[in-house]
């Protein structure tokens, strides 16, 4: 199940150097990539990265830089430096911010380079809706918004977005085969949704076209977390062999 592995994304969602030591010690073998959040990065900084690193696993750098171009794309080539494979920027900073980041990056590390990371850009996050947009001020809905900030990403020269599931077809078809879908707000049948309110299980997600799945506490809630985590393989390995 390896190609299922390489393709699932555990959330560290803890705040100690210990905590996360014990989930990556726990979860190499079934997971490929640990997701390490502000939570986490901001209490242990890249220290972190390193210990994941060294317990033989990649890491997404999840840190949803959103600043002035400049800023981002400074940002961007330390996270380059720190080696990690992906990392994450927010669609809603614009053309201009994305563009000078992956500048910066091309001519840091140029395309093709195995060291180089998959640059994201978040689009609508997994847990808001229509409602939430109208309430900052974005009156087009979800289903509008998602392929748009995404096509945005694309021209700008990103390698792909994160985005809900339920988005991935509208991307495809704004954005084409070759660009990277990641996608948070998945939820396996024996787990809860929590406050996901666009989610799909792991199967139907990667039979949408996802390349990458997010998944955090249908893991570290269940009762055997390397169990659960055994099970969301196996029905991610079905639905790539299917």
């Amino acid at each position: 199940m390896n190609d299922a592995k390489q393709k699932l994304i555990f959330a560290l969602d803890v705040d100690t150097l210990d905590e996360a030591r014990s989930w990556v010690e726990l979860l190499h073998n079934q997971v490929g990539v640990f997701k390490i959040g502000k939570q986490l990065f901001t209490k242990c900084g890249p220290e972190v990265v390193k210990l994941v690193q060294e317990g033989g696993a990649d890491v997404f750098l999840d840190l949803k830089y959103h600043d002035i171009p400049n800023t981002v794309a400074m940002a961007g080539l330390e996270a380059l430096r720190l080696g990690v494979k992906i990392f994450n920027v927010h669609a809603l900073g614009g053309f201009e911010m994305m563009a000078r980041l992956v500048e910066a990056v091309d001519a840091a590390c140029p395309r093709g380079n195995p060291d180089r990371p998959l640059l994201l850009a978040v689009t609508v996050l997994t847990s808001s809706n229509d409602e939430t947009l109208r309430g900052i001020g974005i009156d087009r809905p979800v289903a509008e918004m998602v392929p748009r900030l995404a096509k945005l990403a694309k021209d700008a020269g990103m390698d792909g977005v994160v985005a809900s599931p339920k988005e991935v077809g509208l991307i495809r078809d704004a954005c084409g085969e070759n660009f990277a879908i990641v996608t948070p707000g998945v939820r396996p049948s024996f787990a809860s949704q929590d406050d996901q309110k666009r989610v799909m299980t792991p199967g139907d997600a990667l039979r949408a076209g996802a390349d990458y799945l997010v998944i955090g506490r249908p893991i570290s809630a269940a009762a055997d977390p390397a169990v659960a985590a055994r099970m969301i393989l196996e029905e991610m390995q079905a639905a790539l062999d299917s």
